[in-house]
C-alpha cells in the first residue's frame, strides 16, 4: 500500500510518500551530500546502495515536492525501538518544514508497527539537526556515542559539550 501524506513546505505542496525504485538517483544523491556534510567519502553515495539492502530497514520515504524529491527518511527496527536512519533534506530546502514533516510521518509509522520508542542519532556538531530535533520532541537522551580521534586530527574537533560533569569535544 502506497500512503501519500499531503503538506505544504512554503509555497509548494509537499507530499510524503514511500519511497519508489525511481526515486534511486535522487535519493543517492541526497544520501551523497548527507555523506559529504558529515563524514566525507571518495564515493558519497555509495552506501546508499547497502542501505537498501538492510534487513532491519522497515520503511523508507520521501519528500516530494513538485516531482522532485527533496528530502528522505527511514526507520530501522530496534529490538522493540525504532531508529530514523537518515533524515536528510537537500540543503537548498532547509528550514521550510520538510524535516519535521519526515519525523512526524516516520513516528506515526513507528506509532503504527507498535515500537515502543524512536530514536535518532544527529552528529553532536550538527547543532541546527539537535535544535531541530528538540523541537519535534527528542528531548530524551537514549544512548550515547563516544570516540577517539585514532588519526590525530585534533583540530575538526570542537572544545564545549559537559555531560555528568566530564568535558567533551564535539
Amino acid at each position: 500500500m502506497t500512503e501519500t501524506v499531503a503538506h505544504r513546505s512554503g509555497s509548494a505542496a509537499l507530499t510524503i510518500r514511500a519511497y519508489r525504485p525511481t526515486d534511486h538517483r535522487e535519493c543517492r544523491q541526497l544520501w551523497a551530500e548527507m555523506t559529504e556534510e558529515h563524514e566525507g567519502s571518495a564515493d558519497p553515495g555509495a552506501l546508499f546502495e547497502e542501505y537498501l539492502t538492510r534487513l532491519d530497514l522497515s520503511g523508507m520515504w520521501v519528500a516530494d515536492v513538485g516531482g522532485t524529491v527533496v528530502g528522505m527518511v527511514g526507520l530501522l527496527l530496534d529490538g522493540r525501538g525504532g531508529a530514523v536512519e537518515p533524515l536528510v533534506v537537500s540543503s537548498a530546502r532547509r528550514g521550510e518544514g520538510i524535516g519535521r514533516a519526515l519525523l512526524e510521518h516516520v513516528a506515526d509509522q513507528a506509532r503504527r508497527r507498535a515500537l515502543g520508542r524512536l530514536t535518532i542519532s544527529p552528529a553532536a556538531r550538527n547543532l541546527d539537526a539537535i535544535r531541530c530535533l528538540h523541537a519535534a520532541g527528542y528531548d530524551a537522551l537514549a544512548r550515547v556515542t563516544l570516540a577517539i580521534d585514532l588519526r590525530g586530527r585534533g583540530g575538526t574537533w570542537q572544545d564545549g559539550i559537559d555531560l555528568h560533569e566530564l568535558r567533551f569535544k564535539y
